[in-house]
């Protein structure tokens, strides 16, 4: 598996895992180790700063220099993942041509659905696993938009070639990086001219607030989305900031603790008579396991699985649940289960199929639950 990665830290390359516990930090003799809560909407003018909806609060600003540097290009914080998301694709102008993949995220399609409606936009969508078509198809769009891994079928697009192929001039190539998270992929450095983030996932990691972060490969994309998110008013909560920035400090320890437990549980799955199917991009059974080794550094904690049967099996699973919650959402400490064809918008997908992030508990103790789960559901 390819794992370098270093970041530049006042002169010195250190590793993510540094950088994301000492970036961001006051620096000056009696200031506070951390950065403060600021509860502050404007500002006594005479310096940058004047109004935090135009100009930041510090929290927001020490958030953006730690997922900049750790992207490797400029950060922009956002209200949510998907003012994020509004920000990259509301920009595009009436005709636009985009392309999704065919698994992706629901606000996502949501919003170019509506484009699609009002906006006179065209849409393709392709598998993440058809690399030729993703590179044909963005010769001629505006707005290219990949999900690696996809949410919740865990396909893995070849990154390093989509994003390096030729594109339309003036196009966009995002990447929406939140499952695999920036320890365990760079796109910018493939090519890709933006990554966008749930920052409520791995990033906050706690289940406790709502946020979101576009970064780009330039300044003048950087200079747009910040226009975009004072224009729309689209800017982070100062306690959601502050928040999301104390998570970031443990984003590593976190990723590396359920990333390891979901290959164990990803394993376990495999062999349990109750279990139809596993997708876990770190089995060797998943056909884009060797691509995916070839530049990602991790393959995250999220787990998805098929249990035989039908719904109502699949749903019992998750009401028999005792330490893994039955909840939605993914990245968190704590490890959650979820029947994703009962969400609105995602009946497409099999009944049986159950997406699980990985938390941070003993895997032991996440086993024995799932097990205990999995084997009275089928009494």
């Amino acid at each position: 598996m390819h794992r370098s990665q270093q970041v530049e830290h006042l002169g010195t390359s250190i590793s993510p895992a540094t950088w994301l516990v000492a970036a961001g930090r006051p620096t000056d003799p009696g200031e506070p180790l951390n950065v403060p809560l600021v509860p502050a909407s404007n500002f006594i003018l005479g310096s940058a700063r004047a109004y935090s909806r135009d100009d930041a609060t510090p929290a927001w600003e020490a958030f953006e220099t730690v997922v900049g540097g750790l992207e490797g290009g400029t950060a922009v914080a956002f209200a949510s993942g998907m003012a994020a998301a509004a920000a990259l694709i509301g920009a595009l102008g009436v005709g636009a041509s985009i392309v999704l993949p065919t698994d992706c995220y629901a606000g996502v399609v949501g919003l170019v659905e509506q484009g699609v409606a009002r906006r006179g936009w065209t849409c393709r969508r392709l598998p993440v696993i058809d690399t030729q078509a993703w590179i044909t198809h963005a010769l001629n769009a505006d707005l290219v938009w990949l999900e690696s891994p996809t949410n919740p079928l865990l396909d893995i697009a070849d990154l390093p070639r989509i994003c390096a192929a030729p594109r339309k001039p003036g196009s966009l190539l995002v990447v929406d990086n939140t499952i695999a998270t920036p320890l365990n992929q760079s796109p910018l450095a493939m090519g890709a001219d933006a990554v966008m983030h749930s920052a409520t996932k791995y990033m906050g990691g706690h289940s406790d607030l709502l946020g979101g972060v576009a970064i780009a490969r330039t300044a003048s994309l950087a200079h747009e989305l910040r226009r975009a998110r004072e224009l729309y008013g689209g800017t982070p909560g100062t306690l959601e900031m502050f928040l999301a920035l104390r998570g970031l400090r443990t984003m590593s320890l976190r990723v590396a603790a359920s990333q390891a437990s979901a290959l164990t549980i990803a394993k376990r799955l495999s062999e349990h008579r109750q279990v139809h199917s596993v997708r876990y991009p770190g089995l060797t059974s998943h056909p884009a396991h060797t691509l995916a080794s070839t530049f990602m550094r991790g393959y995250s904690g999220v787990v998805t699985f098929e249990v035989k049967g039908d719904a109502p099996r699949a749903d019992a699973v998750c009401r028999t649940l005792r330490i893994v919650r039955h909840a939605t959402s993914l990245g968190a400490v704590e490890s959650t289960l979820e029947r994703r064809a009962a969400v609105p918008g995602q009946e497409h997908l099999p009944a049986g199929l159950l997406r699980m992030s990985v938390g941070c508990e003993d895997v032991e103790d996440i086993w024995r639950d799932l097990e205990q789960a999995l084997n009275s559901s089928h009494l």
